[in-house]
């Protein structure tokens, strides 16, 4: 088992860490700072064990039903862009949808990831808008990530994540969500509430499991 008197939030970089919770295959940590609940570096698959199961995934474009779950992200992201502007895609997985999606829409979108769309290129560029569906839970270091991506926003522009959120220890001990081993941190409404804070930004919750940030 990790001991928390050695472990630093891999989001805020606090030491302020405290037991959450344990299940049968990993311990669960909160930062008292950010409110992050994490599981410990010594817990992560592999990045062998982590891709074999992004494999598994069927998303593509022509999924209907994988539309219709991004839309809860784009339709209140699109209300807030102008025609013609330009973002990127962080975490695009597989099968590229969301950028897929925003391109119909008249956007133009690069698309970035780790394991289908290498090219760090892409991360060096100003954008008016970044998206990250269901992929900040998976970051190993995602006060490191979400910084650089913070910094890569013009001015006025806005991020746009999707990840399910922690309401309380009952919730989160039941919850299906933890169950997927390639889901490392987890967030609540606190977290987002304390990168609002850090960054100067305001933000929006248009469903329970998306989060717009605007810079300001």
């Amino acid at each position: 088992m990790a001991d928390k008197y050695d472990l630093v939030c891999p989001l805020c970089s606090d030491s302020s860490i405290a037991d959450y919770c344990s299940d049968q295959r990993r311990n669960y940590f909160q930062c008292y700072r950010c409110w992050l609940v994490f599981v410990p570096p010594c817990q992560h698959l592999s990045l062998e064990q982590e891709k074999a199961h992004y494999d598994l995934h069927q998303n593509n474009p022509d999924d209907l039903g994988y539309r219709q779950f991004l839309s809860r992200l784009v339709q209140p992201l699109m209300a807030q862009l102008a025609p013609g502007m330009s973002g990127l895609d962080f975490g695009s997985g597989p099968g590229p949808t969301l950028s897929v999606m925003l391109e119909e829409a008249g956007f133009g979108v690069n698309i970035y990831d780790i394991f289908y769309a290498h090219d760090p290129l892409v991360l060096q560029s100003d954008y008016d808008f970044i998206t990250a569906t269901e992929v900040i839970e998976h970051l190993s270091q995602p006060g490191e990530i979400l910084e650089h991506l913070w910094s890569k926003i013009k001015p006025g522009g806005w991020l746009g994540l999707m990840t399910k959120m922690v309401l309380d220890k009952t919730a989160f001990n039941r919850w299906h969500y933890k169950n997927d081993q390639t889901h490392i941190c987890f967030y609540s409404r606190e977290t987002f509430e304390y990168l609002r804070k850090k960054w100067g930004a305001s933000v929006q919750f248009p469903a329970n499991d998306v989060v717009l940030m605007k810079k300001q």
